[in-house]
C-alpha cells in the first residue's frame, strides 16, 4: 500500500509544527509588500520585499523574531489561512486549505528546496529592493501582477 503524504490525509489544524512549516515552499511571494485599496479592499502585489526577506534564499532573515522587527508580519495559522485572501495561488498553505494537491515543484514533492526556484515560482531575481529602500509613492510604482499567477510551463529541454 502506498503511503499517503500528510498534506493529503491531515487537516491543517491536525498537522505537527514541523509538518505545518514544511508546507511553505520558500517562494517568498507572501513576503512581497502588498497594497490594499481602501475603497474596494482589492490587494495589489509589488516587487518590493519585506525588510527581512533574503531575496537570494527567499527566506526570512530572522524568522523566529520577525514580528519584533515587522509588527504587521502576518503569522500564518490554519485559521488565518482561511481568513486572508492575499496568499498567492501557488502557496502550499492555500492549496491544501482548498483541498488541492501540492504541485510537482513543491519541495515536499520534489525532494529538493531548489525546485521552487528552478520552476520560476520564487521571487529570486524578481525583487526590485527592500521596503526600506522606497517611499510609499515609489512602492506604488512597483505594482506587479506575476505573484498572483501560476508561471507559464517551461519548454522541455531539447533531446540530443
Amino acid at each position: 500500500m502506498v503511503d499517503i503524504p500528510f498534506w493529503r490525509r491531515k487537516a491543517l489544524t491536525d498537522m505537527t509544527p514541523q509538518e505545518w512549516e514544511s508546507l511553505c515552499d520558500g517562494c517568498g511571494r507572501c513576503c512581497l509588500v502588498k497594497l490594499e485599496d481602501e475603497d474596494t479592499g482589492e490587494i495589489a502585489y509589488t516587487d518590493v520585499a519585506c525588510r527581512l526577506l533574503d531575496a537570494g534564499s527567499c527566506r526570512c532573515s530572522d524568522y523566529p523574531n520577525r514580528q519584533a522587527h515587522v509588527p504587521d508580519c502576518v503569522r500564518l495559522t490554519p485559521e488565518v489561512v482561511l481568513e486572508i485572501g492575499w496568499l498567492p495561488p501557488t502557496c502550499g498553505y492555500r492549496l491544501v486549505s482548498e483541498g488541492k494537491d501540492l504541485p510537482s515543484w513543491h519541495p515536499l514533492v520534489s525532494g529538493t528546496p531548489d525546485s521552487v526556484h528552478e520552476a520560476g515560482i520564487s521571487v529570486r531575481g524578481r525583487v526590485s529592493g527592500l521596503e526600506t529602500q522606497f517611499g510609499l509613492f515609489e512602492i506604488v510604482e512597483h505594482i506587479v501582477s506575476w505573484p498572483l499567477r501560476w508561471p507559464r510551463r517551461r519548454p522541455a529541454p531539447a533531446r540530443r
